[in-house]
């Protein structure tokens, strides 16, 4: 592709494959490393792996290296012909990312900064022979495949949700029933939390495994134990012999939503020295008894003050650009040059855990269900966030009110009425909430069981028909004469029901809709922090 429009000559072309005679790639002598994109963008798979691979082309260059890119995606800046020295742009497949090596011959490939898309190549390259850089293909696929990633952590003696992957709907009942309800049930091989489901009894996880297994024969479904807790992320670089975390990222909602769709606070708020030094323990055991090269991302969860490892990613995250940013650690440089053989200690970030900062910063999702009818909105384990805004403050109040002001939330409270249906394992959280609202002047705008629970506390609430009865409720949102709508799903992805009505009348109108408990409880908690309703906080 000729960058100059053929009027002088391109220095910095890309090229593309045919399968014509000539031939416009001219292969260099130099010492050179390929970077494996990340593909197209779609939800679970975005611009953070963009970001990972520019990032290490950067670092590459510094020490010396020609640097290549496969990637096919012409929204993403690691596709500018100016980032790279050369530019494939090619579909992410065997036979072509194959042909390119075969071409260029470079001294290795570096796989774990295109997300899922170029880990998944990591089989097929090892069979021929590349060589890949950083994490060995074995190692790779240790934390990969289920059984293998079990019994590694069985071996370092590190806590585990139980669970196991089955290969037939009797087996997964058969499992389920070991296992105790509720179970967070996913496909295999899948990004962004696609599938994945939280199943409460028997007819539940039935229905789910049949139609797991219409879809895909081939390939086991992931039955875990669903524990109810804190969910703690971490991306740490490791050399083999020692690890660097940046830093430890909490989430704000508890473990069930899809890590792309939490709030994510940094430096964590509410974690104990007990479970750091576990999160520190688990991390150096992991990245060790993989031999990782680079990147890992872990994903915890803290429950009843014991810490669980419910995922191991042998790459970067989508995190790793908020990490990096927050942190002021240089993430993905550091991991390149691990990844060409650099140790950690002779790089000037030292091991271990990172300093914490004297800013918290946090992330909040921003979503696009607006623009798509009749997608459900409520949150859960498979992701549906498009982008994210970073709030930073002196104090958690600061950082999420901008947080939630750069999420076009709306801050101003000029209409104090909250439509709230809430399901029955939530009303006891909620109605503390709701305690708090009132104070601040809110009232309530209830159906039958949520309104008896606030008109039996003393709050201010008015009742309003069930959607069967009345289309009252659908109004009051279309007027805009409601602030914010708290409606906890018993059931997503059923059209037919009246929290699914109610949640997409909501996100159409531009209302504030919460869908998890603890989103709610920050926003009210911002609320009263900021009593006056003035942008107090120096923006």
């Amino acid at each position: 592709v000729d960058t100059c429009a053929a009027e002088f000559e391109a220095l910095s072309p890309y090229y593309y494959s045919t399968y014509d005679k000539y031939d416009e790639v001219v292969v260099s002598d130099k010492k050179k490393v390929i970077v494996i994109g990340s593909g197209p963008i779609r939800i679970g798979q975005g611009i953070e792996f963009d970001y990972c691979s520019v990032h290490s082309i950067l670092a590459l260059k510094k020490l010396g290296y020609e640097t290549i890119i496969i990637n096919n995606n012409p929204e993403t800046v690691s596709t500018d012909f100016n980032i790279s020295d050369k530019l494939y742009f090619e579909p992410l497949t065997e036979e072509d990312v194959l042909n390119i090596i075969d071409k260029e011959k470079p001294e290795g490939v570096i796989l774990q900064f295109g997300g899922q898309t170029s880990i998944k190549l990591a089989k097929f390259l090892n069979e021929k022979n590349v060589n890949i850089l950083g994490t060995s293909y074995d190692n790779i696929d240790r934390a990969e495949d289920r059984e293998r990633f079990e019994e590694l952590l069985d071996n370092l003696d590190i806590n585990r949700p139980k669970g196991k992957a089955v290969f037939s709907t009797e087996d997964g009942l058969l499992e389920g029933e070991k296992l105790g309800y509720p179970l967070l049930v996913r496909p295999s091989y899948v990004l962004g939390g696609m599938g994945m489901e939280i199943t409460h009894n028997h007819q539940e996880l039935e229905k789910y495994l049949k139609n797991a297994f219409k879809r895909d024969k081939k390939n086991p479904v992931l039955i875990d134990k669903y524990l109810v807790g804190k969910e703690i992320e971490i991306d740490a670089i490791c050399d083999g012999d020692h690890i660097l975390i940046p830093g430890i990222m909490e989430h704000l909602e508890r473990a069930g939503v899809h890590s792309g769709d939490s709030i994510t606070i940094f430096p964590s708020n509410d974690i104990n020295d007990h479970i750091k030094n576990k999160i520190i323990e688990y991390t150096e055991k992991i990245g060790n008894g993989l031999n990782a090269k680079g990147m890992i991302n872990i994903q915890f969860i803290e429950s009843n003050n014991e810490l669980y490892v419910i995922e191991v990613n042998p790459r970067s995250s989508r995190t790793v650009p908020y990490i990096s940013k927050v942190s002021n650690v240089p993430v993905i440089d550091i991991a390149t040059r691990v990844v060409m053989g650099q140790k950690l200690k002779d790089l000037e970030y030292g091991v271990g855990l990172y300093k914490r900062p004297e800013l918290i910063s946090v992330k909040v999702p921003v979503f696009s269900t607006s623009k798509l009818p009749d997608v459900e909105v409520s949150l859960g384990p498979e992701m549906r966030s498009t982008g994210e805004v970073l709030g930073v403050g002196r104090t958690l109040e600061e950082a999420l009110y901008k947080g939630f002001l750069g999420a076009n939330f709306n801050m101003k409270c000029e209409n104090k009425k909250v439509l709230a249906t809430v399901k029955d394992e939530d009303k006891g959280e909620f109605l503390e909430i709701a305690k708090i609202l009132d104070k601040l002047g809110y009232e309530f705008i209830s159906t039958s069981k949520t309104y008896e629970l606030l008109k039996t506390n003393n709050l201010r609430v008015q009742k309003v028909d069930k959607l069967n009865e009345s289309d009252e409720l659908l109004t009051l949102i279309n007027r805009d004469e409601i602030h914010m709508v708290i409606n906890t799903p018993t059931k997503g992805n059923d059209s037919k029901r009246d929290g699914f009505k109610i949640r997409r009348k909501a996100i159409e109108s531009n209302v504030n809709i919460f869908t998890c408990i603890d989103t709610f409880r920050a926003y009210a908690e911002v609320l009263e922090f900021n009593k006056d309703n003035l942008r107090v906080f120096n923006l």
